[in-house]
């Protein structure tokens, strides 16, 4: 699976590009027109922020959006390609939005690293330490991060905070328990890209502990342990895991899960109680997807994209 289509819609807002000219270019150019009529109001739409190749630096870009939208009304926000990892000076948009949190004070959804294959590969998106954000943006109720390289998470607090997707080739073991020492009484979705340790995604079912008892996670209803290598011994984690039974949706989808993880799944605590399961991208067999939908009448359960290994090995559907 290649990522190689630019959000349109993000937290119930359709997307509107900021658009910026630069040497008898602009950014309509690259990502199509600013397609909605104007806003009556800078919080109607979520405004999507990016440069190009050989385009003008983002700071100037994300400048120019400060200055000539009424961000005091922007809610949703969304950061789009800030320019190449190799390329000196190219600066951290966590430190530009910490540096304008004064300005946008209603913000409530943040994308971060909304970057196709054609602009770069999941693993060169250069993230940084995202903590920040929950200081700067005490209202933040919905974070999405693409991109593993550097990130970093420190175990934060946040009442308000209802859904934080990672999506990442290798998601670092560090970011994986801070999210699991983090106090999240709100958080109702949860998305972890955990990944290949060939891409950074260090993480060991240890590292998922705090997610997995559900302690700091009361109001959690879907949880997405997903694109893992090691989806076998994670469907063995979550088989008894405490935080299963107060969910509604489950996806350990994209990853490389075969029989031996579904029967962990299968032999483990009752999962009929929920609505879906996402098992799409997967090296089940036949017999076992039968078993699989048969043991749960009534479930959701999603078994596309049945594959077939490379030899011995088994692929994760989103690695660089």
């Amino acid at each position: 699976m290649t990522i190689n289509e630019h959000l349109t819609e993000f937290a119930g807002k359709p997307v509107a590009n900021f658009r910026y000219e630069h040497d008898g270019e602009s950014s309509s150019d690259y990502y199509g027109p600013n397609f909605l009529e104007p806003p009556a109001s800078a919080g109607d739409v979520t405004w999507r922020v990016a440069t190009w190749f050989d385009g003008p630096g983002f700071g100037d870009v994300f400048q120019k959006f400060l200055d000539e939208v009424e961000t005091a009304e922007v809610t949703h926000l969304v950061i789009g390609y800030w320019g190449a990892s190799y390329d000196k000076g190219v600066p951290d948009p966590v430190e530009l939005l910490v540096g304008a949190a004064g300005r946008l004070p209603a913000l409530r959804a943040l994308f971060l690293g909304d970057i196709v294959m054609e602009e770069a590969e999941i693993s060169w998106i250069e993230q940084s330490d995202v903590t920040r954000l929950f200081n700067a943006f005490p209202g933040l109720e919905h974070l999405e991060v693409r991109g593993g390289e550097g990130l970093e998470l420190r175990p934060f607090q946040s009442r308000v905070l209802r859904t934080l997707r990672f999506e990442s080739g290798g998601l670092p073991a560090t970011v994986v328990r801070a999210v699991g020492e983090s106090d999240l009484p709100a958080l109702e979705h949860l998305d972890l890209w955990l990944g290949t340790d060939n891409y950074g995604g260090d993480a060991t079912t240890a590292d998922l502990a705090g997610v997995l008892d559900g302690e700091r996670l009361p109001a959690l209803r879907h949880l997405g342990l997903e694109d893992a290598e090691i989806a076998d011994e994670v469907a063995s984690a979550v088989a008894g895991a405490p935080i299963v039974a107060r969910l509604e949706s489950l996806s350990l989808a994209m990853g490389a899960l075969t029989d031996r993880g579904a029967e962990s799944l299968l032999s483990g605590q009752p999962l009929t109680h929920l609505r879906r399961l996402d098992l799409h991208h997967h090296f089940l067999t036949d017999s076992t997807m039968d078993r699989v939908r048969g043991s749960l009448p009534g479930v959701e359960v999603d078994l596309d994209e049945q594959e077939s290994p490379n030899g011995d090995w088994f692929y994760i559907a989103v690695s660089e």
